[in-house]
């Protein structure tokens, strides 16, 4: 599928809420329940959002004092995972912030339409003076562990009717099925093992433990044509789902991304851009549609942009959505040559902008 025509399509559904756009991002102004709601069914490549941690209580971020009960978030959060569900691709993946003490019911809930892949434990290794209440409390008052770390779930789709079978796998087992081959002849036939293994290559992809590269994945629909069954593999990136990551990376589920520093118009709840980008970077292609449906700052917008993706922040507050589209603006205005930190981009309030050179951010990356 065209992301093109898929952004082309998500801008047309949304026209009516829409803040800002251009040709490779959107920024929505609405509550996120009802923009949901409009987007095409399996057009969004990557969700990656922050949702409010509700067990926080934080009065100056939207929602996160608006539940009586665990249960009643819970079941609010489910709404989206719907949703979710619905318009992510069946290759695509969820990257959902949350605190570690409603970590363990997410998980519950989000089991129910989706495989959970993974909990990444986000440590925050601040230097003193920017570890915020780490380095100020009293220690000895503490009567559990004090609450250093976060959580960031991460998921994919699962197959209806099996939690545990990947899009892929699934759609593998289909196809050489309706062309009449078993995974030994199939994986003789594409020379993945040649005559070892009694199609254990294939078996494999089939179960999720691994995928075919692209050349292994040319090959199937090779045979795949050849048989003249009438069926055959979608492109690449329509099938896999994307995963690359490497020793020079975090790779771990254990993640030492800095946080964001205080800074005059810092969003309460702000990432780090560079961890975004890492998420986005490791689960995406180049062109495929980012959604954030708590868009806060537009941390996430600002990550896809710079990574070469399209952005799609949605954000109750008005005057966030036009910090988000200011941010929007000057990336653009960036030569892509210029190397820029997260933080001194995340500065470029409406004020700033007036008055802040590219030099100005060029220094302030060094």
């Amino acid at each position: 599928m065209n992301r093109n025509i898929d952004f082309q399509n998500i801008q047309n559904a949304l026209s009516l809420l829409t803040y800002y756009k251009d040709d490779n991002a959107i920024v929505i102004n609405e509550d996120s329940v009802n923009a949901l709601k409009l987007i095409p069914d399996h057009s969004v490549s990557l969700i990656l959002t922050d949702p409010p941690y509700h067990s926080t209580k934080k009065g100056n971020i939207v929602n996160d004092k608006s539940f009586s009960t665990d249960e009643d978030f819970i079941n609010w959060m489910e709404i989206f995972s719907v949703e979710w569900k619905r318009i992510i691709k069946p290759n695509g993946s969820i990257f959902m912030f949350c605190s570690s003490a409603m970590e363990s019911q997410l998980h519950m809930m989000l089991s129910k339409r989706f495989n959970i892949l993974s909990h990444l434990v986000w440590t925050k290794p601040n230097e003193p003076g920017y570890d915020g209440w780490k380095g100020k409390m009293k220690k000895e008052a503490l009567r559990q562990w004090y609450p250093q770390s976060e959580r960031i779930i991460f998921f994919e789709p699962a197959v209806e009717g099996n939690l545990n079978r990947s899009y892929f796998g699934d759609l593998l087992k289909k196809t050489r099925t309706a062309c009449r081959l078993s995974g030994h002849e199939l994986t003789e036939r594409t020379g993945a093992y040649g005559s070892v293994n009694h199609g254990g290559a294939v078996s494999n992809w089939e179960t999720g433990r691994n995928v075919p590269s692209r050349e292994q994945y040319a090959k199937l629909q090779s045979v795949f044509a050849e048989c003249h069954c009438g069926v055959n593999l979608p492109d690449y990136e329509d099938a896999i789902r994307p995963f690359e990551v490497n020793a020079n990376v975090e790779f771990t589920d254990i993640w030492t991304f800095p946080s964001v520093k205080q800074y005059k118009g810092k969003h309460p709840a702000e990432k780090p851009i560079e961890m975004l980008e890492h998420c986005i970077k490791a689960t995406t292609f180049e062109g495929d549609i980012v959604l954030d449906c708590f868009a806060g700052s537009g941390s996430t917008g600002i990550a896809a942009l710079r990574t070469k993706r399209k952005s799609i922040s949605i954000e109750i507050d008005r005057s966030w959505c036009e910090s988000i589209a200011n941010r929007i603006a000057l990336v653009k205005e960036l030569p892509s040559d210029l190397k820029v930190s997260g933080q001194a981009l995340m500065k470029g309030s409406s004020k700033q902008k007036e008055t802040q050179t590219l030099f100005d951010f060029a220094c302030a990356s060094i």
